[in-house]
């Protein structure tokens, strides 16, 4: 009993997320937890900002505004916050905008807390917030890899997507309640206090120097960090892979419309529709303990924007609700599965000097992407019905994943360098496909910091 027992344990435990880096690293295991804690303050004050707006207007036209308000400086933040987190210490980086992110969100809790809250901080406050969110993402990203050794790389790339993943459950839920018993004063407090714990979590790492002690800040700076993304093959078509991904399949615009034309439904559809997404992401997310594994990194991408693509056709072509929403859970494990997936070429791929500048211009994808993918469903829709944007999308989504691998053949060749040892992690810094044992295509087309800088 105890053999056959013994293996099941190793099956499973081979499926689910590896939590081993967070034992075996300390120093990642302070970044994991502080990126946790602050990263459910911040899911609280997501909520409690939208609750709070809507309340003080009764607009919900006024909600979506403040949402769109923080778009500009999120994105000047992901391109100009890339060249300073590849300029100065990244531990440093990260306790700046630590104390500045919680200087947000005390804005919001003393304007909470006036007899009269006003409208204006929602904007400012939360346009502040967005602004470094992404200086603080990308320093945390280019930190990684100084944390963790090549072989737990993809592990901890999976943990963390587990970690986040389950802060979007935890969060929003938590927040109701709090709003409800204590107010959003409280909430916000919060929110300061959970950047209080990041602080000092990032605080008792090592210094954090980008190799070769870092690259001023400025102009050249970026546009170094531009050229790079575009002369690295394998960089290129994971970002342009997600961005035809995100910008023709994302389908959260049309779930008002779809629930009310199509499952005659009301807002309840409307929150499983938004829901099911999460879900699926959650659950693929604590099912990643393959990825690991995996050596062909550019196909797994591929195979799981096609997934992607086909579960949100299915879910256009679909009129009962309980098969739409499993395939949108589908749809959501089939992306957290590919992020993971990307950011393990993106980590591979980018020397450590340019891990800033690469990874705030993949920030700026992931959060501009979904956002003109609802601007072309909307659109869509008002041609030609909710139901034609949605499956149309997905299968462009699967055309554009197909034309971008036969476009650029190193993305759809790569192949993890960890798995190829250490003239694998050369070649992969160098943008180009690694070659498999037998010697496969080794093809020196397309090198990133060979050929200039990205």
């Amino acid at each position: 009993m105890s053999a056959p027992l013994a293996r099941v344990r190793s099956h499973v435990g081979g499926v689910l997320v590896d939590t081993g880096p967070l034992r075996r690293h300390p120093g990642f295991r302070r970044l994991w937890t502080g990126q946790v804690v602050a990263a459910v303050g911040s899911q609280l004050t997501v909520v409690a900002v939208g609750y709070q707006t809507y309340r003080l207007t009764g607009s919900t036209a006024m909600v979506g505004l403040v949402s769109l308000g923080q778009l500009v400086p999120l994105l000047a933040g992901s391109v100009l916050g890339g060249p300073a987190v590849d300029a100065w210490d990244r531990r440093k980086v990260m306790l700046v905008t630590q104390v500045l992110l919680a200087a947000g969100c005390a804005g919001l809790a003393i304007n909470a807390m006036l007899g009269h809250p006003l409208l204006w901080p929602m904007f400012v406050c939360t346009a502040e917030a967005a602004a470094f969110q992404s200086v603080d993402w990308a320093a945390r990203r280019a930190s990684l890899r100084r944390l963790v050794p090549p072989a737990d790389l993809a592990s901890a790339l999976s943990v963390q997507s587990a970690g986040f993943q389950a802060t979007l459950v935890i969060g929003p839920a938590a927040a109701g309640v709090l709003i409800a018993h204590a107010g959003f004063a409280l909430v916000y407090w919060l929110n300061v206090a959970s950047f209080g714990v990041a602080f000092i979590t990032v605080a008792r790492l090592p210094a954090l120097r980008p190799a070769g002690g870092g690259e001023r800040a400025g102009l050249a700076s970026l546009i170094g960090g531009v050229r790079y993304l575009r002369s690295s093959r394998p960089l290129a078509g994971a970002f342009l892979i997600d961005l035809g991904a995100m910008v023709f399949g994302m389908p959260r615009a049309l779930f008002p419309a779809l629930a009310a034309t199509v499952y005659h439904g009301g807002a309840t559809t409307v929150g499983y529709l938004n829901a099911a997404p999460g879900l699926g992401a959650l659950i693929g997310s604590l099912l990643t303990g393959h990825v690991g594994r995996v050596r062909r990194v550019g196909r797994a991408v591929a195979f799981c924007v096609v997934a992607w693509g086909l579960a949100i056709t299915g879910f256009g072509l679909v009129s009962w609700l309980p098969a739409a929403l499993a395939l949108l859970v589908l749809a959501g494990a089939a992306d957290v599965v590919s992020s993971v997936f990307r950011m393990i070429i993106v980590q591979q791929a980018t020397p450590d000097a340019l891990q800033g500048r690469v990874n705030s211009l993949v920030f700026a994808g992931l959060t501009g992407g979904p956002r003109l993918g609802d601007a072309e469903s909307g659109v869509v829709a008002d041609v030609a019905g909710p139901q034609a944007a949605a499956w149309s999308g997905g299968l462009l989504s699967v055309a554009t994943a197909v034309v971008t691998c036969w476009a650029i053949p190193q993305f759809w060749r790569y192949q993890s360098a960890v798995a190829a040892g250490p003239a694998g992690q050369a070649a992969a810094q160098r943008g180009r496909p690694v070659a498999s044992a037998a010697g496969r295509d080794a093809s020196v087309e397309g090198q990133g910091a060979g050929g200039g800088v990205s």
